[in-house]
């Protein structure tokens, strides 16, 4: 085996491993467990070691003092190493960060149990950023062992994976574990400032809004002889809805989640449309290149969502809401009644930093703060609009909640390499209730 080649090790065969896990891993006593607080230093795993995990990486190094980078873990070496590599670049033009810097040869682990033993090497704190199919599996084995977590948005790809989600996030509270998820928005101030004028009523009673993520496309990579087609889906993760959820939910989970911020609800309904006008060749997979959904909330509320990743298209990418008595963006300006513009700061806080800053500085009062709830929402709103347009019918939000869907690949270790594309979904064909190649 090349070392750039992943384990044919199957997802439902390590899920099925979580629990025998996770019993085996004691509760941590004093050095690790939910104490950390003042001045002890927070030792820190990452799992998921590709683009955005190593980008968190830096990003709670940047954001956050008394933490140490100790662990890493990915399925792949090839990535475990990229990333280790630009670590020690952002170390090298900031002492600050190379200090930080802890990670040693017998704390980067491979394979699919990785996960397992970042979570089992001392860690207090983990970063999630694995392709988000994996989240509620290395959400509830992270928890089950008493450990902090900063997640990447979206938690789950599929209803099952949301319900297992609610069941980490009650979990966690009764633990008193801080987790953090990477919808950055909520952590800017001016996106702050801003949304809570409008539920003060400086627009009056929200009545409708947009929200949309419309933007060029995005990478792939050509498939190599040596990968299994397993292999292959998980390096182009993006593409494979049991991997990433569909872009509507990878992506434009974070629109979503400003929708539901504003208007203090998740909606009750969703009806949408979608396809694939421009990502037809096989080596796209099988997910949508553009959606438009209108959500319904409880309160008449009604917003339209769009999101597209089509290579030589525009890019808009925010939020605008209609209320009573004016309008806002959400993150800079009000107009109507009382009109109010957003003073930008000297110095404007990075929102992807600022979100470890407040969790670990959450973690150190002994209150830390629990977002799994509100992000869980906000991912199943996006996947709501995803299966009204794959579907072709109406989503309410009970019936996405509790459906029998659970897009885990039913195969088992010996025959993981062998892993077929799922069709595309087809409006008036594919069913809510599904596995993952139906």
């Amino acid at each position: 085996m090349s070392d750039t080649t992943i384990p044919p090790v199957s997802r439902r065969t390590f899920l099925n491993t979580t629990a025998a896990a996770a019993a085996a891993m004691a509760w941590p006593g004093s050095a690790h467990g939910f104490h950390i607080w003042g001045s002890d230093v927070i030792r820190v795993g990452v799992i998921g070691c590709g683009g955005r995990g190593t980008g968190a990486a830096g990003d709670c190094l940047r954001g956050a003092e008394g933490v140490e980078l100790v662990a890493l873990g990915d399925l792949a070496p090839d990535r475990l190493s990229e990333c280790r590599a630009q670590l020690a670049k952002l170390g090298a033009s900031n002492a600050g960060i190379a200090a930080k810097l802890k990670v040693t040869d017998d704390k980067c682990f491979t394979g699919f149990d990785a996960y397992q033993k970042v979570i089992n090497s001392g860690v207090d704190l983990v970063i999630l950023a694995s392709p988000p199919g994996y989240r509620p599996t290395h959400l509830a084995a992270a928890v089950e062992a008493g450990k902090h977590v900063f997640s990447e948005k979206p938690v789950a790809v599929d209803a099952a994976g949301i319900r297992s989600v609610l069941a980490t996030y009650e979990k966690a509270r009764a633990k008193n574990l801080g987790i953090g998820v990477g919808t950055q928005r909520r952590h800017q101030a001016d996106y702050i400032e801003t949304i809570e004028r409008i539920q003060g009523g400086a627009i009056g009673q929200v009545i409708s809004g947009q929200v949309f993520w419309n933007q060029g496309g995005l990478w792939s990579r050509d498939r190599k002889p040596e990968w299994t087609d397993a292999e292959w889906q998980i390096r182009n993760w993006l593409y494979f809805a049991w991997l990433s959820g569909d872009h509507i939910v990878e992506q434009h989970v974070h629109n979503l989640d400003v929708a539901n911020w504003v208007l203090g609800a998740h909606p009750v309904k969703a009806t949408g449309v979608g396809g694939r006008q421009f990502r037809t060749d096989p080596k796209f997979g099988h997910i949508y290149d553009h959606f438009a959904v209108d959500y319904e909330y409880a309160s008449g509320a009604r917003i339209m969502s769009m999101c597209r990743q089509i290579p030589g298209s525009a890019n808009r990418v925010g939020e605008w809401f209609v209320g009573t008595k004016g309008m806002s963006d959400a993150s800079s300006k009000i107009v109507g009644d009382t009109p109010w513009t957003y003073m930008v700061p000297e110095r404007r806080p990075n929102g992807y930093v600022q979100e470890h800053t407040d969790l670990v500085a959450s973690i150190r009062t002994g209150r830390p703060y629990n977002e799994l709830k509100q992000v869980a929402e906000s991912t199943l709103t996006a996947i709501m609009g995803r299966e009204a347009a794959y579907t072709g019918q109406e989503m309410t939000w009970d019936a996405v909640l509790n459906a029998k869907q659970d897009l885990t690949p039913p195969v088992g270790a010996s025959d993981y390499g062998a892993l077929i594309v799922p069709p595309v979904p087809m409006p008036g064909k594919t069913k809510l209730d599904r596995v993952w190649d139906e």
